[in-house]
Formats: C-alpha cells, sequence, structure tokens
C-alpha cells in the first residue's frame, strides 16, 4: 500500500472552523464581510482537497496522526478514494450552497443568519472530518459532532414545529448512536485490537470463524447504528427535520447529513468487514432486503405528499437506500453503483431542493398543486428541477442513468430477480412523483388569483446556483469517468 505521510487530509477540516470565529465577528454588522469568509473558507477547503485527487488517483493513501489515545485508538486522518470521492463533492455544494443561502436569507428576510452561517461552517469541518477519518473512532466522533451543530439549523426558525422536529431530529440520531453505535464499535475493538480502517476487513479468518453470530448482529447494529443513512424504520429524523430553511434542507439531504450516514455504512462494509466475509454472513441479506424495503416504501409515501418539500425529503429515504443497496450486492458494478451514486444523487437533489427554495421565496409556493404554469414565471428553476428529476428517475444523460446502469447490472449478476424488479419498480415511482409536478408547471395554466403570480422574479443568486449543479448533473451522466475511476480504485 502506498501511504504517504502529510497534514494536508488536516487542513480542509480546519479551514471552515477557522472562518467561525471571523463569520462571528463579522456578525450583522457587515453581512457581505461575514459572508465572504464563508466563501473564502470554502474555495480553500476545495481547493486543498481537489490538490490531493491526482495521488488518490493514482493510487495513494495520505495520512495524518494528530494523537494516540490507546492502542488501535488513535485520532487519525486518512485520504482515500471513497473519502476523497465524498469530500470532494461536499467541499464544492458547500461554496455553491453558500451562494445559493445568500439570496435565499436576504431575499427571505431570515433572522440569525450569523448563527446559520456559524453553523453551517462547522456543519461542514465535521463533515470533512468523517470523510477523512482513518478508523471507526476518529470517524464516530465527527459524525457525532454533526448531529450537534446541524441542530441549531434545523431548530433555526424557532417555532413550536420547528423545535419538534429538531426535537425529533435529536432524538433519532444521538438515540441510534448511543444505543447501537457504540456497542458496535466496542464489540469489534474487543473482537479485533484495532478500529483501524483496512481494505478487505479487519477480521481474521480465526476471528471470523469464532465469533461470526455476533459479528453478524453487530453489522446490523452498525446499519441502524449509523441512522443518518434513514435506513427504515429508523427514518423518521428525516422529513421532520424538513421545517428548517430550505439551503438546511438541501445540506442535510445532499451534502452533508445523510450522506454521511451512507458514507459510515460503506466504510463500514468495505473497511470493516470486508465483502468476502459479508458475503458469509446470513445478516447481509437481512440489511439487503431492508435497503429494498426502504427504497420501495419511500418513493411509495413520496406519492402521497402534496408538500415539495416533504415529497424531496421520501425521496431522499428511498435514493439513500440505493447506496446501500449497491454496496450490499456485493457484485463488481452494483457496488460502483452504490459508490457513484454518493455523487450523483448529491447533485440532483440539491438541485432539487434548491429549486424548492426558489419556488417558496419567490413565488411563495410551497405544495405541488400550487405549481400549475409556473414554468412560465420561473423557467431557469422549473429547467433545473426537470434535470434534477430525469437524474431521480433515472434517464439517460443525466448522472442518476449511470448510477441505476450499475445497480442493474449488478443485480443481474448477482442473479437476483428481485433486487432487479425493486429497482425497476422504484424508477416507476420516481416518475410517478416528479413527473406530475413537471407537468403541472409546464402544460397547465397559470393561476392568477393568488395575489402573487404577477409579482414572481426569480432571484439571481438562487438561479445562479441551481442552473450550476443542474449542469453538473447531466455533465455527471454524460463524462462520469472521474467518480468511476474513484468508485474502481475503492475497489481494488
Amino acid at each position: 500500500m502506498n501511504v504517504e505521510q502529510s497534514i494536508l487530509p488536516l487542513i480542509p477540516i480546519l479551514a471552515s472552523l477557522v472562518a467561525i470565529p471571523l463569520i462571528i465577528a463579522t456578525g450583522e454588522r457587515n453581512p457581505n464581510l461575514r459572508e465572504f469568509w464563508s466563501v473564502i473558507a470554502g474555495i480553500v477547503k476545495f481547493a486543498v482537497i481537489a490538490s490531493m485527487l491526482p495521488a488518490v488517483l493514482n493510487g495513494k493513501i495520505i495520512e495524518f496522526e494528530l494523537f494516540k489515545i490507546l492502542p488501535g485508538i488513535e485520532i487519525k486522518f486518512r485520504v482515500d478514494a471513497l473519502g476523497m470521492l465524498f469530500a470532494l463533492g461536499a467541499s464544492f455544494l458547500w461554496i455553491v450552497t453558500t451562494f445559493y443561502s445568500i439570496g435565499y436569507m436576504r431575499g427571505h428576510n431570515e433572522k440569525k443568519q450569523t448563527r446559520y452561517f456559524a453553523c453551517f461552517a462547522a456543519a461542514l469541518s465535521t463533515t470533512i472530518g468523517v470523510a477523512f477519518s482513518a478508523n471507526l473512532f476518529t470517524m464516530f466522533l465527527f459524525y457525532e459532532g454533526l448531529t450537534f451543530v446541524t441542530y441549531p439549523l434545523v431548530v433555526h426558525h424557532e417555532t413550536d414545529e420547528a423545535k419538534a422536529g429538531a426535537r425529533k431530529y435529536a432524538i433519532y440520531l444521538i438515540g441510534a448512536a448511543k444505543v447501537f453505535l457504540v456497542a458496535a464499535i466496542v464489540i469489534t475493538y474487543m473482537i479485533a485490537g484495532t478500529l483501524d480502517f483496512q481494505k478487505g476487513g479487519i477480521f481474521t479468518e480465526t476471528v471470523r470463524h469464532t465469533y461470526s453470530g455476533l459479528l453478524g448482529i453487530v453489522f446490523l447494529m452498525y446499519i441502524y447504528g449509523f441512522a443518518k443513512a434513514a435506513v427504515m424504520p429508523l427514518h423518521g429524523w428525516l422529513p421532520a427535520a424538513m421545517v428548517a430553511p430550505t439551503p438546511v434542507s438541501a445540506l442535510l439531504h445532499a451534502v452533508a447529513v445523510v450522506k454521511t450516514g451512507v458514507f459510515t455504512v460503506l466504510r463500514v462494509i468495505f473497511f470493516i468487514y470486508g465483502t468476502d466475509f459479508l458475503k458469509e454472513l446470513s445478516t447481509t441479506n437481512i440489511a439487503l432486503f431492508m435497503a429494498a424495503f426502504t427504497i420501495t416504501v419511500a418513493s411509495m409515501i413520496a406519492l402521497t405528499r402534496d408538500n415539495i418539500k416533504a415529497r424531496l425529503a421520501f425521496s431522499t429515504v428511498s435514493q439513500l437506500s440505493y447506496i446501500i443497496l449497491g454496496a450490499l450486492l456485493l457484485t463488481y458494478d452494483g457496488m460502483i453503483g452504490g459508490i457513484i451514486h454518493i455523487s450523483n444523487h448529491a447533485f440532483a437533489k440539491i438541485t432539487l431542493f434548491f429549486c424548492a427554495g426558489s419556488l417558496y421565496v419567490c413565488a411563495h409556493k410551497t405544495e405541488v398543486s400550487q405549481l400549475d404554469g409556473i414554468a412560465k414565471k420561473m423557467p431557469w428553476t422549473m429547467a433545473a428541477f426537470t434535470i434534477g428529476s430525469l437524474g431521480m428517475i433515472g434517464v439517460p444523460l443525466v448522472g442518476g442513468f449511470v448510477t441505476k446502469w450499475y445497480l442493474l447490472v449488478g443485480a443481474l449478476e448477482r442473479g437476483s430477480i428481485e433486487i432487479l424488479a425493486v429497482l425497476l419498480l422504484s424508477s416507476l415511482l420516481n416518475a410517478g412523483y416528479f413527473l406530475p409536478i413537471i407537468y403541472r408547471a409546464y402544460f397547465k395554466e397559470l393561476k392568477h388569483n393568488d395575489g402573487h403570480s404577477h409579482e414572481i422574479r426569480e432571484n439571481p443568486f438562487m438561479a445562479t446556483t441551481l442552473t450550476i449543479t443542474s449542469i453538473i448533473s447531466i455533465v455527471g451522466g454524460i463524462y462520469p469517468d472521474l467518480i468511476i475511476n474513484l468508485a474502481k480504485e475503492v475497489l481494488k
């Protein structure tokens, strides 16, 4: 293994942490400068991460150990292909989301914007900390930290509804971590003697044979302990968190929180258990079934939701399990499909949430039933929404198609007609809850009796950012080589 020691993995984590006191010090007195610090921190973070990309594509791993607590338990960072794929998308989308947030927060005259931008910066630091963790212990610290720093974002409006949603958010995520995750990590350490990530897993042949039953149960504890992955039935926190401002929803559902959930599950699959060991465990099939169940049921629930953000929330619950299902197929193409969906889903789903926020701020519309003819007034927003929707459905030339192609081939490689049927059905359900929105926007008459239709104007900040993310979704569908090469590097 080609390993290089360098402080570089620590710098992206520190970049936005350094910005936090600057954001707070600037405060409401100078919002332009406050937001400047957010943008600069995002650019520095992305630039440093991108600078490590060539080395990672060449098979190199970059490591940095901060300090050791116990043998096998250190605060340690590593940059490998899986972490790079996650961190590269998250850091880029933070820059885009910051510009979008400026348009949204100012356009809607939101209160406590300084707290918002400070917590936003903290969330991205913890997200990159998860991406670049070298072991379960370090990853757990940043994973839990992300829950705490995003809580103020969920409760931002401080209404009774916001407090209830934030309380549910905290109870689910912290509760699952305490009940399942801590126990799973402790058992893993006691059995393996280490928590360091290793390709092929950390359990020896003797350990696998001796503790296979226990480790099978522990695997399910990881699946549900990392509740940010939103595998049913531990998904209820995600729709509840929709009380947050739309840029926060975009952050939660595309960049940071949910992707941290599925990313940590992938770390366990590939670097704690290893695919060979998982093929021997009966509980792997249970986890695969729960992922397939989540994909199907969440899509059915999305069909019933008229609120745009609620529909997108259940879409997210469904789409996240594509990533877990792909990995648990344990076939080469299936695993590639699961890994690349981290990126493909991120750009398509953040586009959709950006569009939902644009509709809310510029047209005061929150329900699907209110969108008749809205494309005539908001062409950029609805064009981007269409592209994001096609990506979720899996239409060619958009990134989501590449994901579904690999997943379908992976299901065929496994010889699983049931999984193949789930994937095809889910695409039909995706079409069922996205295409009616597009039809309403483009082919129905605009209603003029709501008092707002004549005032509708797209916000330049918001329209620009959602256009950028939708274009990248198309680029990812036509030129998917970068993320596919990173995914292949993970599986080498």
